[in-house]
This record gives C-alpha cells, structure tokens and sequence, in this order.
C-alpha cells in the first residue's frame, strides 16, 4: 500500500512539475536541469530515499525506488537523479566508511551536492575487463591516469564515484578500486559529447590526478563486489525506465490509432495494427514482470546475477520492438521533433545501451550458465 501510495503521489507531482515542453526545454540547457526543480526533488524525500535512516535517509528497499523511476521514466525527468542516487548513493550506504557516509549521504539527501558515477571507457566495455584507468600508489594515496566516456551530467556534479585498476593479473576481477573524486581537483578535464538524447554526458580525463587514501571506497583492489552491485542496480533501473516509458509509447500509439483515419476508417480498426498493439502491450508487460522480480530479488539481498541479465535482456529487445512498432503505426509524424514520441524513442534507445545490451546480456546468461 506505502509503495502504491508513493507510485500515486509521484505521478502528480511529475505530470504537474515536468510537462514534455520543460523536457523540451532542457534539451537545449547546458545543465540540462534546473536546481529549482532539483531541490522540490529534494524536499520530498525523493533523494534519500534508499538511504538508512540513521543518515537521514527514508530506508526505502529497491524495488520501491524501481517504482519511482519508472514514474520519472514516464515524463522523461531530466536531472542526474538516476547517477547521484542509485549508481553512487546506493554503493556508498552499502560499501562506504562511517565518515565517507558522514560526510557524503546527508548532503546527497538534502541535495546540496551531486554526484555521477564514471564507468565506461574507450573500450566501450561492461565488464570489469573494461577498466583499464590506471590508479598508480604514491606518497600515501593514488595518481590517476586515464580516460571514462559517456559520463552522464558530468558537468554539473560535484564528485565522480570511479573504478580504477591497481593492480594488474591474469584475472579482471582482480585489482580493481573505486575512488570519489571531486570534478575540481587538478588534472580533471571534462569535455561534453553529443548524445542521442540531448542528455549531458561527458568525457572526463584525469592526468596525473592526486587523491588521498580516504578517497578509497570500500577496500583497495578490492572493488569486484562493488562493480558488480553497481552493475545490478544499474542494469535493473535502467529496465525500471525502460518500462515507465513503454507504458506511454503503448498509450500514445493506441490513442492516435483511434484518431489517425485512412481509407474512410480509423487505422485502429485494422487488423495489422491491432497486432502491432497487441504486440505492444505483451511486450510491455512482460518487460514489467521480469524487471520487478529482478528488482525483488536485489531488495531481498537474493542471488541475481541470472535474472538480472535475463531482465536487461529481455526488457531491451522488447521496448526497442515495442517504440518500433510505435513509430510504425505513427508513420511519418512520429519522427518529428514537434511530436512527443521521439522523445521517449530516443531516450530508451540510452536506458537499452546502459549496462549492456541484449547481446551482452545474452552472452552473459551463457557463461552463467557454464556453456
């Protein structure tokens, strides 16, 4: 009931603060968000909400926060709220020191600071084989050297939460450490990308980058866990949006069929086209089912590796058949920037990137699978 409760009053605040002409419009801002509308964020709860209560923050599991972003996934919310909370809020309650918990939780919940998680490299890899940043030990603390690409609102955050390599074996898993690196410090250069999705994201370089041992998150070369957390979390909140967006793509297309006439009749009344939305809607619910049973099994603290991948999977292919088809029962005005599919088409094709693809997820499945 809270959880319903809170899918309720989330969809009124967001249909009322975030209108498709305010998405429109921070298309073209450089930032990309307003702090105004950040802060009304803040001041509902939303930004603590997975935080332990002991650091100020709601106590929310996952499978709650899933339900909020699949709310703010069906207004296309910009803001860094996926990358601050989930991909570096949730890895420092779980994995951080009291003091880096002191320190960065509070601040994070009532949103005086914002952070963005670094992962991909030129590699464009996934996995922990695709961290080749180099984090060399020195005078006590760290020098980094390398390049993280496709570093979302990058440029308007506060700290970078990244994994770097310390050590260098036979094995990737091994030798792996995460760092919080504050955007400021000497030696970070960011550049902005253009993307799909007019969203900001960013190439960040660091040379000869200076932090302190308390930088560390977690253990040094010991960061696997981490990047496998924050690779479910990621892969499973991707899906949550994916499926908030489904949901309108479906709306959209079997309302317009009802109006669009051709040949004296609404399109709708075709029986290719009440396939193609028939299609549609099994695709979406799918997608749904297997998301919050990958969502479950995070909260619950149960093995995921299988169905996180099974639900990255699936819930990729399906949306891309499901905004296809959408745009195929819309023809041609679909495709306009004045219309409002192309804004959701554009930005599922990022959240269907974002973790790996069917592909990786695929092969993923398989060497699970021992085969």
């Amino acid at each position: 009931e809270a959880q319903l409760m809170l899918k309720a009053s989330a969809r009124e605040f967001l249909e009322g603060e975030c209108p498709r002409s305010f998405v429109r419009a921070m298309e073209q801002d450089e930032r990309g968000f307003t702090p105004e509308l950040w802060q009304k964020i803040a001041q509902i709860g939303w930004l603590r909400l997975p935080f332990p209560p002991e650091h100020g923050g709601e106590g929310q599991d996952f499978l709650t926060l899933c339900l909020l972003l699949e709310e703010m996934a069906r207004v296309c919310l910009p803001g860094p709220y996926f990358s601050t909370t989930v991909l570096c809020g949730l890895p420092l309650a779980e994995f951080g020191s009291e003091a880096q918990k002191r320190e960065f939780l509070g601040r994070l919940g009532d949103g005086q600071r914002i952070m963005t998680l670094a992962l991909l490299e030129p590699n464009v890899r996934y996995d922990t084989s695709g961290v080749q940043l180099e984090a060399t030990a020195r005078n006590g603390g760290f020098v980094l050297n390398g390049t993280k690409l496709l570093v979302p609102y990058a440029n308007s955050v506060d700290h970078l939460l990244l994994p770097a390599r310390t050590g260098k074996t036979a094995d990737p898993d091994e030798g792996i450490t995460f760092f919080i690196v504050p955007v400021s410090a000497p030696g970070v250069t960011r550049t902005p990308l253009a993307t799909i999705a007019h969203d900001p994201q960013s190439e960040v370089t660091f040379q000869n980058v200076e932090v302190g041992r308390d930088a560390v998150l977690g253990e040094v070369d010991g960061g696997e866990a981490i990047f496998n957390k924050i690779s479910h979390w990621g892969a499973v909140g991707s899906c949550a949006m994916l499926v908030g967006a489904a949901d309108v793509v479906l709306d959209m297309t079997t309302e317009y069929v009802k109006q669009r006439v051709a040949f004296g009749r609404p399109i709708g009344s075709f029986q290719a086209i009440q396939h193609h939305c028939a299609n549609m809607a099994v695709d979406a619910e799918s997608s749904r089912a297997i998301t919050y049973e990958a969502a479950w099994h995070l909260a619950e603290g149960l093995s995921a590796d299988q169905v996180v991948s099974m639900a990255k999977g699936w819930t990729g292919e399906a949306t891309r058949r499901l905004y296809a088809l959408g745009h195929q029962c819309h023809g041609a005005i679909g495709l306009t920037t004045e219309y409002d599919l192309q804004l959701y088409s554009r930005r599922c094709k990022v959240w269907e990137m974002t973790f790996g693809d069917t592909n990786y997820h695929q092969d993923r499945l398989t060497r699970l699978a021992g085969l």
